[in-house]
């Protein structure tokens, strides 16, 4: 595992390469090993690999336009075509720009796809895991956006058999190759801020009626929605919690639950809270991060620099001078801005190919479920 202190040892003290960053705390943020690497040809040079044959059925998910960037990576992945939210004929092909000229098709004709590999699962979000499971079922990867539905027996039968199948199940979470965020998990598990105490995490937006009329179809309202990218850093840093307490409230009168708070208690005392609101002025960029330890304090405000690009602004405290960081307050440099799904395609990537390992487990995406499920007031024994 490498160290933040070889993370520090690149020439500039607080500047590395997005590669080296990556290489030292992205992929590996999770705990992740390679498989033996990339393929090499006779010449010793990168063999060229075939493209990923992969699909997307669905584009009622509020993230399906990730296909623009899945279509801006035709060295790794072969767009094959797309598919409605719900089995048989697909009704009328969707008009952003992102779809364009793509066979429109219905979801047992996109499986059918001679050589089909993978799919992105993009239905509306309390559709997505049986369709998932009929694409298991089928002997494809899967890139699954959020949240998991709303059924945690039904996620545990779609994790058993893409385990059992030895295939890839990859969870949509926003912030999972932010660097920031990849940092700070990093940072956790080296002990540069000691034993962690305490998480808060808060992502907020400022909406009108539409978008309220939208959450309230939803039985955990906003939290539903956005809550699960926050917890799925929280299961990462701090393990499973021994009890979750949910808060669900509407600041207005139209039963829309638009204020959501959830405290998850752990062994030794330790708290978390992950607040969600659509009400929120300036939300966006008021979305934060903070991770407390008895030795030092790591804060990410913004979660998110710019709109979907993947990078934050992240601040070190420490008690003491440590790892190459210096005693008291201090940013930590990121690399540029970049497409928040970039990495995460390229993941999926490395992990269909066979070239990297999973960082997240089934077991790590069923407990990140469970969790949310819990902070939503949500059953999970249905």
């Amino acid at each position: 595992m490498i160290t933040t202190q070889e993370m520090r040892n690149t020439g500039n003290p607080s500047i590395f390469s997005r590669r080296d960053f990556l290489a030292a705390s992205g992929f590996f943020a999770a705990g992740v090993s390679l498989t033996g690497g990339a393929a090499f040809g006779q010449d010793g040079a990168p063999a060229k690999r075939t493209p990923i044959k992969i699909g997307q059925i669905g584009t009622g998910n509020q993230h399906a336009y990730k296909m623009s960037t899945l279509r801006k990576l035709p060295e790794l992945f072969e767009v094959v075509g797309l598919a409605g939210d719900r089995p048989g004929k697909p009704g009328k092909m969707p008009g952003a720009e992102c779809y364009k000229g793509l066979p429109w098709m219905s979801q047992e004709e996109l499986l059918a796809v001679p050589g089909l590999q993978a799919v992105a699962v993009e239905t509306e979000e309390r559709l997505n895991v049986p369709v998932a499971l009929n694409c298991v079922r089928a002997g494809k990867h899967i890139h699954l956006d959020k949240p998991c539905g709303e059924s945690l027996p039904a996620l545990r039968t779609l994790l058993d058999e893409a385990k059992a199948r030895q295939l890839t199940v990859q969870v949509g979470y926003m912030y999972r190759n932010n660097p920031a965020v990849q940092f700070c998990i990093k940072a956790v598990k080296d002990g540069l801020i000691g034993r962690v105490v305490d998480l808060d995490a808060a992502m907020g937006r400022y909406d009108g009626q539409s978008y309220r009329n939208l959450i309230k179809q939803y039985k955990g309202g906003i939290q539903y929605i956005l809550a699960c990218h926050l917890i799925d850093i929280m299961v990462s840093v701090m393990g499973a919690p021994e009890r979750v307490t949910s808060y669900q409230r509407c600041t207005r009168g139209d039963g829309v639950l638009d204020n959501g708070l959830a405290v998850f208690e752990f062994d030794g005392g330790r708290l978390a809270t992950v607040r969600t609101s659509i009400t929120e002025a300036q939300g966006f960029s008021n979305r934060r991060l903070k991770v407390m330890g008895d030795k030092g304090t790591i804060t990410i405000e913004p979660l998110e620099s710019q709109g979907n690009m993947s990078g934050g602004v992240l601040k070190l405290y420490l008690e003491e001078a440590r790892e190459g960081y210096k005693k008291g307050s201090q940013t930590v440099k990121m690399p540029p801005l970049k497409d928040r799904y970039e990495d995460q395609w390229r993941e999926f990537a490395a992990v269909v190919n066979g070239e990297m390992v999973n960082p997240y487990t089934y077991e790590h995406d069923y407990l990140v479920h469970k969790c949310h499920l819990q902070a939503c007031a949500m059953p999970i024994d249905v």
